[in-house]
C-alpha cells in the first residue's frame, strides 16, 4: 500500500516537503536577523543610551548633596571655627541645622579630629572612637587619599534609617586633615528616582559597590542587600561588572526569564557601578508572533498548494489510464502511453532548456528464438529484457514496449553523447543476461538519436529507426546513431 502511494504520490509528498522547508527557513531566517538586529540594537544603542540618562539623572538627584558636602568641607566659617578650638557649639550646631533646612538633606553633621565630636542640627551627638565599629567610617575618610566617598550606613541621629552619606574631608589653609563634614541622603530618596527611571525606560536599574553588593534596585528594594556573586546567572558575569571602566560595558546572560542584555558602567563619584537589564523577551515577542503567524499562513498556502496539485495529478492520472495501458506481457508503457508522456516530457524539456535522447533497440535473431524455442520461450525473453532495461535505467527514464521485440526509451535530460553511453551499458548488459535457453546468447541492435527542436514524434522516431537499421545492417550487436 504505502510503495503504491509513493509511487502515486512521491512528486506531491517532495513537493509539499519542499515548500513547507521553503517556507521555515525563510521565515527562521527573517526570526534570526530580526532578532538579532533588536538585540544589536538594545546591546549597543538602547541600553548605553538609557544609562547615560540615568547617569545624567542620578547626578542631578544625587551630586546635590556631594556639591553640598564639598561647600561645608571649604566653608571658611567651619574651618575658622574647628580651628579656633570649638568655642561656640551653638554656632556650629546653628551652622548644620541651617544647611539642613536649606537644602532639604536628612542629616547634617561635622566631626572635629581635635576633639572626636560628632556635630549635628541639634547639638554633639556623640564622640567618634577608633574602637567603635559605627565610627569606622571617619578613620577610614581620614586615611583615604581621595578628598571624599559616598558610604551607605545606618544614621544614629534618625533612629538607624538606611542613609546614604557624603562623607567630605575638611582640611586646613595647609592641607592638613582637621575633621569630616557632610549631609546624608536616605535610600528611599535614590530608591524612588530609580523606580521613576525604571518605569519610564522600562529597564530592571540598579547600584552595585566595588563588592559586587547591591545598594539600591528601587523603593521594593527586591534586590537590596543581595550580591550580584549570588545571584542566578548574573553570578558568571559579576567579574566583569566590576571592573572600574568608567565606558559602559555590554554583557549578557541567562536565568529563568530567558536572556538578559546588560550594561554597567562605573561611576566615580559614587564609587558604584550603575547597571541596567532588559530582558531580550520583552522586545523578542512582537517578532516572535510575527513568526508564529508566518508558519500558520505558510501551512495553510502549502495545505492549498497541495490539494490544487492533488487533484491535477489524479486528473492527469485519471486521463493516462483512459487513453493509454500498459503491455500485458511485460508491464511496460504501450504506445498510446508514450506517445502522452512524450508530449509532456518534450513541453518540459523546451521549458527548462535540457536535452532529450530517444533508444530504439530491437532483440537481435528473434525469429529464431522463437522457431526453435517456442513462443512462451519468445515471450520469457521479452518480459527478461523488459525487466533488465528497466534495473538499468533511471526513475525518471521512459521506457515502452513498442511493439514485438522492439522497445523505445525516452532519456530525459540526456544529451546524444550521453544516451550513446547509456546503449552501450544496455547492450553489455543484454549480453551478460542469462536467459537459459542452452546457453544461447541473446543480444540487441540499438538507435540513438536526440531530439532536435520543432520536429514530431514521427520525424524523432524516424531518426532513431534509421540509426537501428544501421547497427542491424552493419552486423548486429551495436549502437549507432545518425552522423
Amino acid at each position: 500500500m504505502f510503495i503504491v502511494f509513493w509511487r502515486k504520490y512521491s512528486l506531491l509528498v517532495w513537493l509539499g516537503l519542499i515548500l513547507v522547508l521553503g517556507f521555515l527557513v525563510t521565515s527562521l531566517a527573517s526570526f534570526w536577523v530580526s532578532r538579532d538586529q533588536i538585540r544589536s540594537t538594545i546591546v549597543n544603542q538602547s541600553l548605553p543610551l538609557t544609562g547615560e540618562n540615568i547617569y545624567s539623572e542620578i547626578q542631578k538627584d544625587v551630586m546635590r548633596p556631594t556639591f553640598i558636602s564639598s561647600l561645608m568641607a571649604n566653608d571658611t566659617f567651619l574651618r575658622d571655627w574647628i580651628l579656633s578650638g570649638e568655642e561656640d557649639a551653638d554656632a556650629v550646631v546653628r551652622y548644620l541645622k541651617e544647611v539642613k533646612e536649606t537644602y532639604g538633606t536628612v542629616s547634617s553633621f561635622v566631626v572635629s579630629e581635635k576633639t572626636h565630636h560628632y556635630y549635628y542640627g541639634k547639638g554633639i551627638l556623640k564622640t567618634v572612637s577608633e574602637t567603635e565599629p559605627r565610627d569606622e567610617w571617619y578613620f577610614r575618610v581620614r586615611d583615604m587619599d581621595k578628598p571624599y566617598e559616598m558610604n551607605l550606613d545606618v544614621d544614629l541621629a534618625n533612629n538607624d534609617a538606611i542613609t546614604i552619606f557624603i562623607n567630605y574631608k575638611v582640611m586646613d589653609y595647609q592641607g592638613n586633615f582637621i575633621g569630616a563634614a557632610g549631609v546624608g541622603l536616605t535610600l528611599d530618596a535614590l530608591a524612588h528616582a530609580i523606580d521613576s527611571m525604571q518605569q519610564r525606560f522600562n529597564r530592571r536599574i540598579y547600584f552595585v559597590n566595588e563588592k559586587g553588593e547591591i545598594i539600591s534596585s528601587g523603593k521594593n528594594n527586591l534586590l537590596a542587600r543581595t550580591s550580584i556573586h549570588q545571584l542566578p546567572g548574573i553570578e558568571t558575569i559579576a567579574k566583569q561588572i566590576i571592573n572600574e571602566s568608567t565606558t559602559p560595558t555590554q554583557l549578557e546572560y541567562t536565568n529563568n526569564t530567558g536572556t538578559v542584555m546588560l550594561s554597567s558602567r562605573f561611576i566615580p563619584e559614587f564609587q558604584w557601578y550603575l547597571v541596567v537589564e532588559q530582558t531580550e523577551a520583552s522586545d523578542v515577542a512582537p517578532i516572535r508572533t510575527v513568526f508564529m503567524g508566518n508558519i500558520v499562513i505558510s501551512a495553510g498556502i502549502t495545505l492549498l498548494v497541495l490539494l490544487i496539485s492533488l487533484y491535477s495529478v489524479n486528473r492527469f492520472q485519471r486521463r493516462l489510464e483512459n487513453v493509454a495501458a500498459t503491455d500485458s506481457l511485460t508491464g511496460l508503457l504501450n504506445r498510446h502511453a508514450f506517445e502522452l508522456i512524450y508530449d509532456q516530457a518534450v513541453h518540459e524539456a523546451k521549458r527548462s532548456q535540457t536535452p532529450i535522447a530517444m533508444i530504439l533497440l530491437d532483440v537481435d535473431n528473434f525469429k529464431s528464438i522463437n522457431d526453435n524455442f517456442g513462443h512462451l520461450a519468445g515471450d520469457r525473453v521479452i518480459s527478461q529484457v523488459a525487466r533488465m532495461l528497466t534495473n538499468n535505467l533511471r526513475d525518471g527514464d521512459v521506457l515502452c514496449r513498442w511493439g514485438g521485440e522492439e522497445y523505445l526509451i525516452l532519456l530525459k535530460n540526456t544529451s546524444l553523447k550521453s544516451a550513446l553511453c547509456v546503449a552501450e551499458k544496455l547492450r553489455k548488459s543484454l549480453m551478460a543476461e542469462s536467459f537459459q535457453l542452452a546457453d544461447k546468447a541473446i543480444t540487441g541492435s540499438f538507435g540513438v538519436a536526440e531530439f532536435k527542436e520543432g520536429e514530431t514524434l514521427v520525424h524523432f522516431f524516424a531518426r532513431a529507426d534509421k540509426a537501428l537499421y544501421q547497427a542491424k545492417s552493419a552486423g548486429r550487436n551495436r549502437v549507432e546513431t545518425l552522423g
